[in-house]
């Protein structure tokens, strides 16, 4: 899978974001490297995890939203980590898979972990990848963590690389509310993540949507796919 850098003259990005939030000083330092080795380490413990959490798991909710789609398509996971949603989509038989994560720690785990994905260092704020690049553009856990001020712009970079599906995963709340997060402030917010892509682009359509329950607790998450309509 070669490697495609982003092309000039193509839309832009505010250029304040790619010196480097306070959100991303944290994910991409001590305190990152400390989430990536309490959370999952295999596809397998991932699994698990979602069956504690929900009662289902992750590769029977992709299955409900991506199980017709054609299996080459070109996928890119903003914010991949150590890689196991995009193992979770190789083993569901989807074969053109690309990563950008921040962290170099988790990067290069992620390289040793997996095979025949494409995996980088870099920001959610400067996705280096050509205009519509990928047929599908996907978050999971990760517009949570970014500011209410900065998340415009990345999903404006999500949008970018879209062809056609913008598909998530995240925290829900009917308006963005911030959460406290291992006792620290300004790193966490919940919302309807869909709905703020909806109210950016009058191009995005939503495809389908769940809101997922947590089995101890009366937290909520939310599984979406968006499409790009066809101009016209």
């Amino acid at each position: 899978m070669p490697f495609e850098p982003k092309e000039s003259g193509g839309p832009e990005v505010d250029k304040t974001m790619n010196e480097t939030t306070e959100q991303a000083l944290k994910w991409r330092g001590a305190f990152g490297r400390e989430y990536t080795d309490r959370n999952p380490q295999s596809l397998e413990e991932m699994e698990e995890l979602y069956q504690r959490n929900y009662g289902i798991t992750r590769t029977e909710l992709n299955r409900r939203f991506l199980g017709d789609m054609d299996r080459s398509i070109r996928i890119l996971e903003v914010g991949s980590n150590i890689g196991n949603q995009l193992l979770c989509l190789q083993k569901m038989g989807f074969r053109s898979l690309y990563g950008i994560e921040l962290q170099s720690y988790a990067v290069e785990l992620s390289k040793s972990k997996s095979k025949g994905i494409n995996l980088i260092q870099g920001e959610a704020s400067d996705i280096p990848f050509k205009d519509t690049y990928f047929d599908m553009v996907f978050t999971s856990g990760v517009l949570i963590h970014i500011a209410p001020s900065n998340l415009p712009d990345i999903m404006r970079e999500i949008h970018r690389c879209a062809r056609s599906y913008i598909f998530g995963f995240e925290y829900y709340s009917d308006s963005q509310e911030e959460i406290s997060y291992r006792d620290q402030e300004n790193l966490l917010w919940k919302g309807n993540f869909a709905g703020m892509y909806q109210e950016l682009f009058d191009d995005l359509c939503l495809i389908k949507e769940e809101r997922i329950k947590y089995q101890q607790n009366e937290n909520i998450d939310a599984m979406f796919l968006l499409k790009k309509k066809i101009k016209t």
